[in-house]
């Protein structure tokens, strides 16, 4: 009786603290929202679904033993400095291409180029490894959560992941859905304005990762 209790109850731990972190805004926030008007409702579970595949991944070289060495300091620096870099690289050729950028030109160029949201895809994986506190999350509140869970073996480890997973579905689906929908109320002018946004999003995101990366060399 106590493990039926304690499986549903990781599952919905699992989902209340990653909704929670999944609210606070962030690089993969800011390209969603970019995506979404551009590709429609689609970009947003695309996006998350290269992020989960992510995820997995880091859960399960965690499992190995991987997570302290991902604590050192220079381990966390290094990561912090080339994500900075990666995202400021990103908001800068974002925002010089959004005086080129048209709605229409974009929904065209997603039907013929695109149609199976590859790189939609492949989004979600650069914009999540790229951030330097997404691999902190997971070696501190992660790899404590995955603690508890183990102790219920693979069924625990599931039940964390689908609940931390269905998190980051809900409401990255709630916002593509309501972005996309805008799309179709707002003009290119609009368009370019939002775009230009979150490219300066992304600068100040960069900005903030690089100059984190000095106090972990500092450490």
């Amino acid at each position: 009786m106590d493990e039926l209790i304690s499986i549903p109850s990781i599952f919905v731990t699992s989902f209340i603290l990653a909704l929670s972190g999944a609210l606070m805004p962030g690089p993969l926030l800011t390209v969603t929202i970019a995506e979404s008007i551009k590709k429609g409702f689609w970009a947003g579970p695309l996006i998350i679904t290269g992020h989960s595949l992510l995820e997995l991944c880091l859960i399960i070289l965690i499992l190995l033993g991987l997570g302290p060495y991902l604590k050192i300091p220079m381990v966390m620096g290094t990561i912090a400095f080339i994500g900075g870099i990666m995202l400021l690289w990103m908001g800068y050729s974002m925002f010089k291409e959004a005086s080129n950028l048209s709605l229409s030109f974009a929904e065209k160029k997603q039907e013929v180029s695109n149609p199976n949201g590859k790189n939609t895809l492949l989004l979600g994986i650069i914009f999540s490894i790229s951030n330097p506190y997404w691999t902190l999350w997971w070696v501190t509140i992660g790899l404590g959560y995955l603690t508890s869970a183990i102790k219920f073996g693979s069924i625990g480890i599931i039940s964390f992941f689908i609940g931390h997973i269905a998190a980051d579905y809900t409401w990255y689906s709630i916002v593509s859905f309501g972005t996309s929908k805008g799309s179709a109320l707002i003009g290119d002018h609009h368009y370019r304005t939002i775009i230009r946004c979150c490219a300066i999003c992304l600068v100040l995101f960069g900005s903030w990762f690089v100059v984190s990366a000095y106090t972990h060399f500092k450490a």
